[in-house]
């Protein structure tokens, strides 16, 4: 039997920047593409970017306006809304231990349990 990761639930404005660098590999063409929906105990529909580290598995609460803003605003990203190269560079040589498999997706067709009081309010 496999232990199951802590699952937390995020605000991106909250994110450390080294995490933020890690979701940016992950996402190299943007958010707004790749956000799931939920429902939360009070039965209201939220958004949210998900996340898997080695420790942890996220769930980064935004909206679709929020993740198109989030990348626009965002120098490392390009005109485009893709991830550029030399930030790119930097953050894979700073982040080696990431794995960035694209060919492995999280088993994202399983039911997640995320209430707002998982928040993790770092």
């Amino acid at each position: 039997m496999t232990k199951s990761k802590p699952r937390i639930l995020k605000d991106y404005e909250k994110l450390s920047n080294d995490l933020k660098e890690q979701i940016k590999l992950q996402y190299v063409d943007g958010y707004s593409q790749h956000l799931i929906s939920y429902t939360n105990k009070e039965g209201k529909l939220i958004s949210a970017l998900p996340f898997e580290t080695e420790e942890m598995y996220y769930l980064i609460k935004m909206t679709r306006g929020e993740a198109q803003q989030i990348v626009e605003d965002d120098d490392d990203f390009d005109d485009t809304g893709l991830l550029k190269e030399d930030a790119k560079e930097t953050y894979e040589e700073k982040h080696t231990d990431y794995d960035l498999d694209e060919e492995e997706e999280p088993g994202y067709d399983q039911p997640m349990n995320f209430d707002e009081g998982a928040e993790d309010d770092d």
